[in-house]
Parts: C-alpha cells; sequence; structure tokens
C-alpha cells in the first residue's frame, strides 16, 4: 500500500504533456476525415483539460484550459484547424473547459488535502519510511518578476518592429522570433514568465500575423497547426530551461551537503568522538536544536542535545520538530535551523550520531571493564599478599611469642633478646605493609591530598633514615646552602624510607646505600644509589607498578608496593622520580621536586 502523492505535479512537467496530448487529439479529428465529431474532440479536450488541472499546480488548469479551448474550436468541424472562437461551437467549448479547469482544481486540491486519510495501491510509488520526492523551484523571487518585464516589454517591442511597413516576413519567420523572445524569457525568468509569454505571442501573431488580421479567426488550418505547435514548443522550451536551473540548484546544493558531511567527518576524527560533538557541529553551522532521544522504559529519553529553541519573532524558524529516525529506539530531532536543512544531510547527521553514541558507550564498557580488571587483579595480588608475605611475620611472631611464653624453660638473656628482636622485627615488617597497603588504598581511590609547603631536605632526609631502625646505615650527602623544595614533609619522609629500604634490601655487605642531593636549575634532584645486582633496562619502568616484585633483585620481602607507593606520593607533589643504573653496577633512584619559591606555605590541600 502506498500514500497518495500529497503534492502535485509541477507545471513544467504538466503543460508540456497536456499540450502534446491536446495537439494529438487535434491531429486524430482531423486524420479522422469527419468521424470524430464536435462531440468527441470537445470530450477527449475535456478529458485532458481535467486531469491535468486536477495532478498540475493550481496555476496550469487556467493555462491547459485556454490551449484546450483553442484546440476544440478549431477541430471541431470541417475545414479543420480554422479558429472559431466566437461561433457555436467556440463559445460551448469555452464554457465546458472553462468547467472543466474549475473542477478539476478543485478535485485535486481535495484530493491532495484528504490524501492522508486514504491508501491506494498505485499513485505514488515510493516505498515506506522514504521522503517524498518533491520538486523544487528553479527560478524564484527576483529574476521571475525580472522575466514578466521582460515579456511585457519585448513582446510589445517585436510586434511593432513586425508589423512596420518594410518588415516583409513570412509566418514561419514571425513565429522564430517570437520563439527566440519566450526562449530568453524563459532564460531570464523561468517557467511561468515563459509560458504567460507563450499565450501573449500566440495571442500577437493570430491577431497581427494570421488572416484575416486583426480578428482570432484563422483561415488557414496550416497557421492554426502552426500556432499550436508554437505554444507546445514554448512550453516544452520553457520547462527544459527550468528543469536545467532546478538541476543546477540540485546540484550546488549537493555540493553543499557534501562539504557539509566532510567538515562532519573532520569533526569527528580530529575532535571529541561524542554525540553533543555532532549536535554541536549541527547547530554552530545551521543554528536551532538538535536533539538526540532513545527509547527507554516506554519513553523517548534525552541522550545529548546541542542548541536553543528559537523564540518567535527572532532570526531563526520555530516550528514542528523533525524527527529522524537512527534505528529502533533512537531518533534525532532538530528543530528552528535556518535555512532548512536536506533531508540526506540530516541523515548523515543522525547516522553519525549514532555511531558516536555506540562508539562513546563502548569506551565507558571497555573503561569500565579496565577497572574490573585492576581490581582483579588488586584482589589477586592482596591476597597473595595476606597468604605468604603478611602471614611469614605473624608465624614468626606467633612462635616467638609462644616460645617467650613456656614455663618449663629458662631462656638465656642472649636468647631471650634475640627472640623479642624477632618479635620486633616482625612487628616492623607488618608495620610497614600495611602502611603501604593502605596508601596504595589511598592513591587509587584519589583520597590524596598533600600539604604542600618549602621544606629542607637535611630535615626530611634524617627522619626517614631514623624511622627504618637504630641500626640502619644510609650515607647522606646533602650540601650545604641545597636550596628549600616545594613537598609536603610527610609524604617525602614516606618515599624516601621506601627508597631506603628498597636500596638496604638489595645492597651487599659493607656497601651501604647514598643519598646524593644536588640542585639542578629549577628543581632539586635527589639519587638513592645502591650497588646491588641492578635492574635490566626494559624493567625499570615494570617495577613501579603495584605489587611487582623482580626475584632476580633480592629476597622477596614485601609485596612490591613501595616503589609504587613512591611514585604515587610523587605525582601528587608534583616531582618525578626515574630508575637508573649506577656507575660500577647498582640501581639508582632519581628523584626530581620543584624548588620552593618562597618559604611561605602554600597549602594545596589537607590530608595527613
Amino acid at each position: 500500500m502506498h500514500q497518495i502523492r500529497k503534492r502535485p505535479v509541477p507545471a513544467h512537467i504538466a503543460l508540456p504533456a497536456g499540450c502534446t496530448a491536446l495537439l494529438a487529439v487535434g491531429a486524430a479529428a482531423a486524420g479522422s476525415g469527419g468521424r470524430l465529431g464536435a462531440i468527441g474532440v470537445l470530450a477527449l479536450a475535456a478529458v485532458v483539460v481535467t486531469a491535468v488541472a486536477a495532478v498540475a499546480e493550481p496555476l496550469a488548469g487556467p493555462v491547459i484550459g485556454v490551449i484546450g479551448w483553442f484546440t476544440a474550436a478549431g477541430f471541431s468541424q470541417r475545414p479543420y484547424a480554422q479558429l472559431r472562437l466566437t461561433g457555436p461551437d467556440g463559445i460551448r467549448a469555452a464554457l465546458v473547459l472553462g468547467t472543466c479547469a474549475v473542477l478539476g482544481v478543485i478535485t485535486g486540491g481535495l484530493v491532495r488535502i484528504l490524501a492522508p486519510s486514504f491508501r491506494l495501491w498505485i499513485v505514488d510509488m515510493r516505498g515506506e519510511g522514504q521522503p517524498e520526492v518533491s520538486f523544487p523551484a528553479g527560478i524564484r523571487g527576483r529574476r521571475q518578476l525580472a522575466g514578466v518585464l521582460l515579456a511585457a516589454a519585448g513582446l510589445p517591442l517585436i510586434t511593432l518592429t513586425l508589423v512596420a511597413p518594410r518588415a516583409n516576413l513570412s509566418l514561419a519567420d514571425d513565429l522564430l522570433i517570437y520563439l527566440v523572445a519566450v526562449v530568453v524569457i524563459a532564460v531570464v525568468g523561468g517557467f511561468w514568465p515563459a509560458v504567460l509569454a507563450a499565450v501573449t505571442a500566440s495571442l500577437l501573431l493570430n491577431w497581427y500575423f494570421t488572416k484575416p488580421l486583426h480578428t482570432f479567426t484563422i483561415a488557414e488550418p496550416r497557421n492554426l497547426l502552426a500556432l499550436l505547435l508554437f505554444v507546445t514548443v514554448a512550453v516544452t522550451v520553457s520547462s527544459v530551461v527550468h528543469l536545467a536551473a532546478r538541476r543546477a540548484g540540485q546540484a550546488a546544493r549537493s555540493n553543499q551537503d557534501a562539504a557539509a558531511l566532510l567538515a562532519l567527518a573532520q569533526t569527528v576524527l580530529s575532535g571529541p568522538d561524542t554525540p553533543v560533538s555532532v549536535l554541536g557541529h549541527l547547530t554552530s553551522t545551521w543554528g536551532g536544536r538538535a536533539e538526540l532521544i532513545e527509547q527507554a522504559g516506554g519513553q523517548w529519553v534525552l541522550v545529548a542535545v546541542s542548541g536553543q529553541e528559537p523564540v518567535p519573532g527572532g532570526s531563526g524558524r520555530p516550528g514542528r520538530p523533525t524527527r529522524i529516525l537512527v534505528r529502533p529506539g533512537l531518533a534525532l530531532m532538530v528543530s528552528g535551523q535556518s535555512p532548512p536543512i536536506t533531508p540526506r544531510l540530516l541523515d548523515g547527521f543522525a547516522a553519525q550520531a549514532g555511531a558516536a553514541l555506540d562508539r562513546d558507550r563502548l569506551r565507558t564498557q571497555a573503561a569500565q571493564a579496565e577497572a574490573l580488571a585492576e581490581g582483579n587483579r588488586m584482589r589477586t595480588a592482596l591476597l597473595a599478599a595476606v597468604s605468604h608475605d603478611l602471614r611469614t611475620p605473624l608465624a614468626s611472631i606467633k612462635a616467638s611469642v609462644s616460645t617467650l611464653r613456656q614455663t618449663d624453660v629458662r631462656w638465656a638473656p642472649a636468647d631471650e633478646a634475640s627472640l623479642l628482636a624477632t618479635i620486633e622485627d616482625g612487628a616492623d615488617r607488618l608495620d610497614a605493609l600495611i602502611g603501604n597497603l593502605l596508601d596504595m588504598s589511598r592513591l587509587t581511590t584519589g583520597s590524596l591530598r598533600p600539604f604542600l609547603r618549602a621544606t629542607s631536605i637535611d630535615e626530611v632526609a634524617p627522619v626517614a633514615q631514623h624511622g627504618l631502625g637504630s641500626a640502619v646505615s644510609v650515607q647522606l650527602l646533602v650540601p650545604d646552602g641545597l636550596p628549600l623544595v616545594r613537598t609536603d614533609p610527610g609524604l617525602l619522609e614516606r618515599v624516601l624510607g621506601n627508597l631506603f629500604s628498597n636500596a638496604l634490601s638489595h645492597s651487599p655487605p659493607g656497601q651501604p646505600p647514598v643519598l646524593r642531593a644536588r640542585q639542578c636549575g629549577a628543581s632539586v634532584v635527589l639519587e638513592v644509589q645502591d650497588h646491588g645486582p641492578g635492574v635490566p633496562d626494559q624493567l625499570k619502568e615494570r617495577i613501579f607498578e603495584p605489587f611487582e616484585r623482580l626475584d632476580e633483585r633480592g629476597t622477596g620481602n614485601g609485596v612490591g608496593l613501595g616503589l609504587a607507593v613512591a611514585k604515587g606520593f610523587l605525582d601528587a607533589m608534583g616531582g618525578t622520580v626515574a630508575a637508573l643504573d649506577t656507575p660500577g653496577g647498582g640501581l639508582t633512584m632519581q628523584v626530581t621536586l620543584p624548588v620552593a619559591a618562597t618559604p611561605a606555605t602554600s597549602p594545596a590541600g589537607a590530608d595527613q
């Protein structure tokens, strides 16, 4: 089933077809030898006029009615092709065909108004859901007015020139001159000024150049045939010119649409690939408002929006929104665009917006999956840490305490001191492990807020060394006059403590780690050096990842969070850390901190 066409057939298509049909009626009457009488000619002309007036634009009705009147009056009886407009046949043809033209226009208008209520198998062969074929105007506005003025001034001037005493031209020459004038008017003003000029030129030719002169009666049949052919050719040429102008306009609009789609593709490729960016490009170019809506739970929900609905009286075009279905359950709604956007371009924007929405959701799902994978990895590592690294010191503490509580054994002071040292060492290891786990949790959740202020390295480094125990030896080489750094003293102490602990665990006996400090431009560089086995270049980035332990580098104590926590703290404080090779063998952790501009406190937050 298809809907009846709601729009009329353009006059530049209907009139040439109608003129050709009427010319065929006249030729059939002349060739029938009298068998097709006046009633038959009038009936056929009435059918043609009624049909054309019903399907064509309303302005085409009077024109086809006049041409049908000429046909019926000239071919109703022998001798054929004599135009007898004032005779009985002419008057009857005028009444009948005038009535048919009016009834055709009214019927066509009513059918188009009531078309949404009817469904037929044929008439409009477009598919369901596809936009209706439209016939945009080729020439409008000032050019049409210029064509009418040219016809009003040019045709009388041509007539005066041709009726001059010295203008001895045949009717064929006169017809060709008027035809050239009609073509020029069609080029300038389009179809309707050319039709008006063709009808006017035919009347002028009939009045001034066909015998008997100064009457609308045509004595010679060939002259009437020539006039009918002139009108048909003039209308056809005007239609061709109109179609050429319309095709040129369509080509220009297609170029604009292609340029707009190219700009949209560049926006999607070079900018944020989101539905909002696509809608923003639409509204920034054409104005108005654009919404991407999705059906959820039986209701349409707004997904993305851009632009504002123009207010009445403004520069935009407020009106009924246009909905373009992207796919079932997803649609694009636009309104207020000036000038209006073509359906093809709207389809392109709708498809791009839908694709951008899908890609945006895929990115969100990928990020969520990555976060879940990272959480699973964290949980797995924590379970491994709890099952081994936390249970080991707990087991040593438990064994030492159970040994000391035995009542049937008297321990020597040295043995008792050794057991207490084991308990203390296990408790320190537990404290360090739990502290690093808590610090990593703060970094992961983003709850860490450093309190930045001017700090001296001489104050922080000894405290970090002392926190590792009195027996720990780290050589501190901090020059006098080293500028203050802008950092959080507490967090920097934890950073240095983790770096010291990592260096101590991999330093051979008799070669303690060294802390070297120096100024480098607007930064202070701290280097914690050890002379252990070092780290291969391809693994230097991995050692800062959580739960990353390289078995070939040390004893394996800890859960692999010390360097990750140190890097996280430095990133939060605006510093950096990098792993380098120590000259002579070993690993150097290079920390860079910004120099404090003034010793005044510059808080950036607070959370310790």
